[in-house]
């Protein structure tokens, strides 16, 4: 089965690229978005055989996510039921038979970490959410995670440190996290593989240079790792400063 996960940084501006080629040419059971920046009834997406879910930010033309699937879930749930989290449509969770599988478009921590501490009370409640999600079933965790966790994941770590998706406090919160059961599988499959990057800056010629940032991940439970076949970047792939990440598993039901 393939996973893919893409934050298009706006749906409608990637529309108007290749979005709906690159849709159909990985042709994945799952396809995860984030940063889709619109409201409902602002696109109509025909895509057959295709169950489409949104989850919508209360400010218009702001984050949110979608998952786009061809497998029909059992249930289908919003945010962390937890309402200073919930309006900005982060959180988008699809339960099957065999595993749950959560997207989520994390917050910036922005410029001068101003938004720090929203974030760290984000990352403990989502913790939470996700250890409450895996002691019922296994997970699988995609999505824009705004965290670069070790100093492999970015092309310069040293002027970065005090910068947000860098800070001290993100990268521990990650750690934190994959401590409770979970594991990144991009470095499962390639743990010393550099220059590996999934967001580049649209300054600098950053995506020329390979100046980038993986802050994209796959993440699953340690009790699917035996399904899971391969964790990939795909940066050909071009229309945002995101690059898709895709993930491979056995068939799961």
């Amino acid at each position: 089965m393939k996973f893919i996960s893409w934050n298009v940084n706006g749906l409608r501006a990637v529309l108007k690229k290749n979005f709906l080629e690159v849709f159909t040419a990985l042709d994945a059971e799952f396809f995860c978005l984030q940063e889709t920046k619109l409201q409902a009834g602002q696109v109509a997406l025909d895509l057959p055989n295709y169950y489409q879910y949104w989850n919508y930010a209360q400010k218009k033309g702001y984050s949110g996510t979608a998952i786009f699937t061809k497998k029909k879930p059992l249930t289908v749930s919003k945010g962390l039921g937890i309402t200073e989290f919930d309006q900005e449509g982060r959180v988008l969770t699809l339960e099957y038979e065999d595993f749950y599988l959560v997207n989520c478009y994390t917050p910036n921590s922005q410029d001068k970490l101003k938004r720090l501490d929203f974030r760290l009370q984000w990352e403990a409640a989502f913790s939470d959410y996700l250890t409450d999600l895996a002691s019922q079933k296994p997970i699988i965790l995609c999505g824009d995670l705004n965290v670069a966790h070790n100093e492999i994941d970015l092309k310069n770590p040293k002027p970065n440190q005090k910068n947000a998706g860098f800070s001290i406090q993100e990268r521990q919160a990650m750690t934190a996290l994959l401590a409770r059961g979970f594991t990144d599988t991009f470095r499962h499959f390639y743990p010393d593989k550099t220059g590996a990057y999934s967001w580049w800056s649209y300054r600098f010629n950053a995506r020329s240079r390979n100046a980038g940032w993986r802050i994209d991940y796959f993440i699953c439970s340690n009790a699917l790792l035996p399904q899971v076949k391969d964790s990939q970047l795909l940066p050909e792939i071009l229309g945002s400063d995101h690059c898709p990440i895709l993930l491979e598993t056995d068939e799961l039901n």
